[in-house]
């Protein structure tokens, strides 16, 4: 898997990848003022790629960074999420189509095991499994589709995606049905199928739509 689509250095990525996660986890909580220091002490991670980890988390709009005043975990904002929708039906079918196109033969073999490791996922109903095979399903789509606007899109959706996510699906969502459309994504980009790919994009977010009304309402 060609992986040159990620910039940042390798510290500065190790360090927003577990930034990213104490916040999806609710470790770290919405409202919550966090410092460099504190979590450069928390990761054993140097300042200098704790300070880029954040700058792009703030470009996500996971944190918002205010000068002289610190910096502050962002508010889930449950009233945006159909417009984050909306605007992620459109990345994902454009992205899913391209990888069907674009993917070489190693990252389609790829999605052949990720579809495997999905359908295992809902088998088992393993939210871990699932959490960790997403996240490198989400990459390799990212990496596949050969579009770095679409990429540099998505990446703030997806942030703010798994957030809510993590904190309200368990309630009203299906895990094995979302394992399994995630699958038929994969399955479609393995075969080269650009239309099945679009189609089987547009289905998994009619699902997200679903279950976020349900959780919208009933909060």
């Amino acid at each position: 898997m060609d992986i040159s689509e990620n910039k940042m250095p390798s510290q500065a990525q190790k360090a927003y990848e577990l930034i990213e996660e104490m916040i999806v986890s609710l470790k770290l909580e919405p409202g919550q003022k966090i410092s460099e220091n504190m979590l450069s002490e928390w990761l054993g991670i140097g300042r200098t790629p704790i300070r880029e980890a954040l700058q792009k988390l703030a470009y996500e709009g996971t944190v918002i960074i205010t000068p002289r005043s610190g910096i502050t975990i962002s508010d889930i904002d449950m009233t945006d999420q159909f417009r984050l929708i909306e605007v992620r039906r459109g990345l994902e079918r454009i992205m899913t189509a391209r990888a069907a196109q674009f993917a070489s033969t190693a990252e389609k073999e790829r999605f052949a095991t990720l579809g495997k490791e999905f359908m295992k996922a809902a088998n088992a109903n393993d939210e871990n499994l699932f959490i960790q095979v997403d996240r490198e399903f989400n990459h390799l789509l990212a990496v596949s589709a050969r579009n770095k606007y679409a990429r540099l899109a998505m990446s703030s959706i997806q942030a703010q995606t798994r957030r809510f996510w993590f904190v309200y699906f368990k309630h009203f969502g299906d895990l094995p049905k979302v394992c399994r459309l995630h699958a038929a994504i994969a399955s479609a980009i393995m075969e080269g199928d650009e239309k099945k790919a679009a189609a089987a994009s547009d289905c998994l977010i009619d699902y997200v739509e679903e279950y976020t009304t349900l959780t919208v309402k009933a909060i």
